[in-house]
């Protein structure tokens, strides 16, 4: 078996594109065939050499690997040309001047179901010539076998006037030589299909090639939670802006791989190992899938949370770009869902309180001073700052007072952070050290009781 995974570098790597990357991965890997890296850069205005390391980073992000290439399809100018010369003098193409008005202009005088057929000419662009009789059936390994019948196709253009192939040609022709057994890709490219079929058939009758032709698999569109085409009003939209969010890549693939295709149980959170050893085309559907973020965080927060200390902290550091992270990684891991969580919610460990007014104003109020004033004298005495101690401590304090803990513990929150999360608050305290932590409880105590300066009245 051999695949490919061939997008255009027009833009950053989609996520529909990256869960095609990840089937072909998959299938190669499952069965121990080869994966290629085509790079389809012929739209020479937008395929730029930014976009194609856009698509090596993000793939390698995602720790999808690949067997050959990558190959550029610019590369293969000469063998497309040698292609097309051989399609034009064996008769399955023709030069042509007709235009898309001509061709729409045929149709109305001629009928809606019969193809455009222009009369060869020794200049304008190479079409095609489709059978006039007969169907190309598109045997889907997904979607089953489709159909097209060559009344209602228009002989398509397959090259410029200067002899620059287009799309159909190229893909069918690098199929061809590649030795490509299957061709596993969006649902978009469906009508596609019978047009690169029908060059791989004349390619083959001319004699370029007697390899036999690929196998095809369409994959279901991916749309959003709401049921509409994926786009970027449901979230993040490429590769990039998930590594972004702080996504993990193994979660990534464990979650890309269940759109669309499924593992016969309810089993959710997949190692790469199990997703190669399981995968096959016949599990995957046909219906759209939905991506939705909520549900990618979710699963990714289990990741996170099965991670080892050490593989976190890795993670966290390279991530923020802080050292040092070790502690307010053990203490933040049950919290947080995304490595972009994490400084949000231990930052203020690091950098002092942020100046969130909204929470002095709910918990530094005169109940909140007198609590936080008793917790002081507690956290002062205590025998020892590690987190057993300062529990003790604390603990104490909301049984003395007869309140509820958070009447206690969220003026020391707002104290020590500024916010009204945190990592835990004992791990928080212990994490800070008593110096620090009674440094900030009375610069708290003391900003508390300064009336706020309203800059003076106007009468």
């Amino acid at each position: 078996m051999k695949v490919r995974f061939a997008p255009s570098p027009t833009g950053a790597l989609h996520i529909g594109g990256a869960r095609t990357a990840l089937f072909n991965w998959l299938l190669a890997r499952h069965e121990g065939g080869q994966l290629m890296l085509r790079i389809e850069d012929t739209d020479p205005e937008r395929s730029t050499p930014e976009n194609v390391e856009q698509i090596l980073d993000a793939l390698g992000w995602l720790e999808l690997d690949w067997d050959e290439g990558p190959i550029m399809q610019t590369a293969r100018s000469e063998r497309h040309r040698e292609a097309l010369a051989a399609l034009l003098e064996g008769g399955h193409a023709y030069r042509s001047s007709a235009t898309a008005e001509d061709v729409k202009a045929y149709k109305l005088a001629h009928g809606a179901d019969r193809g455009f057929r222009g009369k060869a000419e020794r200049e304008g662009a190479v079409r095609l010539r489709v059978p006039e009789d007969g169907a190309t059936i598109v045997e889907d390994i997904i979607r089953g076998p489709t159909s097209f019948e060559h009344a209602h196709m228009d002989d398509p253009v397959i090259a410029r006037a200067d002899g620059t192939v287009l799309y159909n040609f190229a893909v069918a022709i690098d199929d061809l030589d590649a030795g490509i057994t299957h061709v596993v890709r969006g649902e978009d490219h469906l009508s596609n299909t019978p047009k690169q079929l029908l060059v791989l058939e004349a390619a083959r009758a001319v004699g370029l090639s007697d390899a036999p032709l690929p196998r095809y698999a369409h994959l279901p569109l991916l749309h959003g939670p709401d049921g509409k085409k994926l786009s970027k009003r449901h979230g993040a939209a490429s590769v990039q802006e998930l590594r972004e969010a702080g996504y993990l890549p193994e979660a990534v693939r464990n979650y890309l791989a269940l759109l669309g295709w499924g593992t016969g149980d309810d089993t959710t959170m997949l190692s790469t190992e199990e997703l190669v050893e399981r995968f096959t085309l016949e599990r995957v559907s046909r219906n759209p899938a939905r991506f939705d973020e909520v549900k990618l965080k979710w699963l990714n927060g289990l990741y996170i949370r099965s991670l080892p200390l050490d593989d976190l902290t890795r993670r966290l550091e390279a991530f923020t770009g802080r050292d040092g992270l070790r502690e307010a990684a053990r203490i933040s891991q049950e919290k947080i869902h995304t490595l972009a969580d994490f400084w949000p919610l231990a930052g203020a460990l690091f950098d002092g309180p942020v100046d969130d007014p909204k929470a002095r104003e709910r918990w530094l109020g005169a109940e909140g001073r007198a609590a936080l004033q008793e917790v002081r004298g507690a956290l002062e005495q205590a025998q020892s700052f590690e987190e057993e101690a300062v529990g003790e401590a604390l603990t104490a304090v909301v049984g003395r007072s007869g309140q509820k803990p958070r009447e206690i513990y969220q003026p020391l929150r707002v104290a020590i952070s500024g916010a009204t999360v945190s990592p835990g608050i004992f791990e928080s305290v212990a994490l800070l050290g008593r110096e620090e932590t009674l440094a900030r409880i009375d610069r708290a105590l003391a900003r508390s009781r300064t009336p706020p300066c309203n800059g003076g009245h106007r009468l």
